[in-house]
């Protein structure tokens, strides 16, 4: 993904996670649900089942890397600074927020065969494992407004995500992988958020009027502005969804006091517009 001089690159890995290897086990009725589809009556009732057993377990592991040579204060083989953990949280928070996985994609489960006893009765079908996807995203040029570049391309890398099909195999007491990619299957993800970052550049003098000082706010700013600025708006955005749910996902504002109500309207009006290049832009790299 590039953002101007900004590019991001992210692949996904996906590692099993056995239900009897978590150390505090997951006890709600959501693992044992026969019907995946309950989790979903509404946006409220689906963050409280399938996005919380997601951000329970921590399915979702973020990890960015700036130490890549990307630009002279980030030089390879570097230990991770500030910067590239608080933009790893960052994702991590919006992956949450977004609710954009779906728990029942990320679920192995297995129908337990009936006893005399059960006869009669509907077979039970129960989570024995996990996926869980990290997410590796090295940042290869950095020229300002990282965490939009970021995100970018978590959501396309997530996009062409592929599981394979999985099953549990009783005896061994594992996971059994197919190796036919005509067996996996995409994530079906809700919605496509997408961010926008914004940054004021002010001309305020503390010996000056507050009044007469002069604003500018500044999209997808390059690290020339974001140096200058003092106060900064991120604004994530998805399309409304048959639910009712979608607009604003989340909104980060840092510093300053001249994006009052008013104009976190106008801001977010502006990430709305964007929305449908991004939108098209994946589309279009999708084929």
């Amino acid at each position: 993904m590039r953002i101007g001089a900004t590019a991001v690159v992210c692949g996904v890995r996906a590692e099993v996670l056995r239900v009897q290897d978590i150390p505090r086990p997951y006890r709600t009725t959501i693992s044992t649900a026969a019907d995946p589809l309950q989790e979903a009556a509404s946006a409220s009732q689906r963050r409280s089942t399938g996005g919380r057993e997601i951000e329970e377990l921590g399915l979702l592991v973020p990890n960015l890397e700036l130490s890549t040579g990307c630009s002279p204060a980030h030089l390879p083989g570097n230990a991770p600074g500030t910067q590239a953990q608080s933009l790893s949280q960052r994702l991590l928070s919006t992956l949450h927020t977004a609710d954009l996985i779906r728990a029942q994609d990320l679920r192995i489960r297995y129908t337990e065969p009936q006893t005399e006893e059960d006869e009669g009765d509907e077979q039970r079908e129960v989570t024995k494992a996990y996926w869980t996807l990290y997410l590796d995203v090295l940042v290869m040029s950095l020229d300002g407004n990282a965490f939009d570049a970021a995100w970018g391309a978590v959501v396309a890398a997530l996009r062409d995500t592929k599981l394979p099909a999985a099953r549990w195999d009783p005896d061994t007491e594992r996971v059994v992988a197919s190796p036919e990619v005509s067996e996996s299957k995409r994530l079906d993800l809700r919605g496509l958020p997408i961010a926008s970052s914004f940054v004021v550049f002010s001309t305020a003098d503390p010996l000056k009027a507050r009044n007469e000082a002069e604003n500018w706010v500044l999209a997808d700013p390059d690290g020339f502005e974001e140096e200058l600025c003092r106060e900064s708006v991120t604004v994530v955005v998805t399309p409304q969804r048959e639910d009712g749910s979608g607009g604003v996902v989340k909104i980060e504002k840092n510093g300053g006091g001249v994006v009052d109500v008013k104009k976190m309207k106008e801001l977010v009006g502006l990430a709305m517009d964007r929305w449908s290049d991004w939108e098209g832009l994946l589309r279009e790299a999708e084929g």
